[in-house]
């Protein structure tokens, strides 16, 4: 695997693309890790990655999200973003997810990039937007790799995100991307209408194919104003879908991307362990893109460092989900958000309102924190990875979680009509 994917890197990529990958998402993004670790020592924080949402807007409405996409247009303008970036990048940070909506339908998306050419971005997109010359712009820059989302068939993808002929337009924009060689990822959010579909060798085998250099199975999480908790996993559904990144992980001449474990196969938040926090499109700072709360914004004049540094909300949040949970605190325990929210009075960051609301009326299931259902890595290279970069860096430990502290919110059903799981073979973490 390790030949093929090399390879892969030798013959399928641009040189001068993939050096800037390596160099300020590899290099400069390991030395971001290593500052953050050191801060933590220091008792300082700042997250060494950022997620941006850079508009609302959208031009699907899919199911599950949690972005006011229908409300009047909010977006953060260049400077204000400039700014942003240029700060964390004084703290060592060198790599940005660019969210949504839909970032490309923020008309000055390019200006951003263009001015930071030291800095890499991640761009979370349908890419009905990436035509061939917005494809070559990218390139010349260089420094920004798409991850397009395919949400399943034709048919589902026309169910789950809201039109017809999302998914022709979506692999249109694939196809964009790869003639003018970028370095291109495909994400899924795995739900109960399309696991069968995507969550198997032969997508991925497609995918290879196309020249698509890595992907992302994450788990579908209710949120939102329309949350459609029949689309949930269930466990054994969760386990699946962990149990098939890990064996691609070591078969097949791909990237595999995964926020949630560690490289012994334990469960993490991100958000917790300080590995990143979300701005939204209004310019609120929040834990994560899902947690729609906030006290604080980039609007102010204090500085970045001081905001995320000095945040009792912030800090709370990690301490008290820590202390609860390995898993995803929405999932399983929406009622600490609502008491952390409550206690710092965090305003609700929606243009709806209703964010406290949504939690409070949302039935908690599990996560991918499962204790006894561990599955380390079984690719080395993953594992060293994860060793040095993504681990939880004493997050639990520092807030004494143990098992017994930990509420198992149980098996939620199974969807009326949802398939059962496939039974795929699975590794001992003994």
């Amino acid at each position: 695997m390790y030949l093929r994917m090399a390879k892969r890197l030798a013959l399928e990529t641009d040189k001068r693309l993939l050096w800037k990958l390596f160099w300020l998402m590899g290099i400069k993004g390991f030395l971001s890790v290593h500052k953050h670790k050191r801060r933590l020592k220091r008792g300082e924080f700042f997250p060494p990655f950022l997620y941006m949402s850079v508009i609302n807007s959208c031009n699907l409405r899919c199911q599950g999200c949690w972005v006011d996409v229908g409300a009047k247009q909010s977006r953060i303008e260049v400077d204000a973003a400039n700014k942003t970036i240029t700060q964390a990048k004084a703290m060592g940070n060198s790599f940005f997810g660019i969210l949504g909506g839909e970032p490309f339908m923020h008309k000055d998306l390019m200006e951003i990039f263009k001015a930071h050419p030291d800095a890499y971005f991640q761009v979370f997109t349908n890419g009905h937007f990436i035509t061939d010359e917005v494809a070559a712009e990218l390139h010349q820059l260089g420094n920004v790799t798409p991850l397009i989302s395919v949400e399943g068939s034709e048919i589902i993808s026309d169910q789950r995100r809201g039109r017809e002929g999302v998914l022709n337009q979506t692999m249109e924009g694939i196809r964009a991307a790869l003639r003018n060689n970028l370095m291109v990822g495909v994400c899924t959010s795995v739900c109960q209408t399309n696991i069968d579909d995507l969550v198997n060798d032969a997508w991925v085998d497609r995918l290879i194919e196309m020249g698509v250099m890595y992907c992302w199975f994450h788990v579908y999480r209710p949120c939102g104003p329309d949350a459609n908790p029949d689309l949930s996993l269930t466990s054994d559904q969760q386990r699946r879908v962990r149990q098939f990144v890990v064996d691609t992980r070591a078969t097949k001449p791909i990237i595999v991307v995964d926020a949630y474990h560690d490289g012994a196969g334990n469960a993490l938040c991100p958000a917790v362990t300080g590995f990143t926090h979300h701005i939204g499109p209004w310019g609120d700072i929040e834990p994560c893109p899902i947690i729609q709360l906030a006290a604080e914004t980039i609007h102010d004049d204090r500085p970045l460092k001081e905001k995320f540094n000095e945040s009792e909300f912030l800090r709370d949040f990690r301490h008290m989900t820590a202390q609860n949970t390995r898993g995803c605190v929405v999932m399983e325990r929406p009622d600490i958000l609502v008491q952390i929210a409550e206690k710092h009075g965090a305003r609700d960051t929606t243009a709806r309102g209703t964010a406290i609301e949504e939690l409070k009326a949302m039935q908690p299931r599990r996560s991918q924190y499962v204790p006894g259902n561990e599955i380390p890595e079984r690719n080395l290279a993953y594992r060293l990875a994860k060793k040095f970069c993504f681990s939880d860096f004493g997050a639990y430990d520092q807030q004494a979680f143990t098992q017994a502290s930990w509420t198992d919110p149980g098996e939620s059903p199974t969807p009326a009509g949802g398939r059962s799981p496939s039974q795929l073979p699975v590794i001992s973490s003994k």
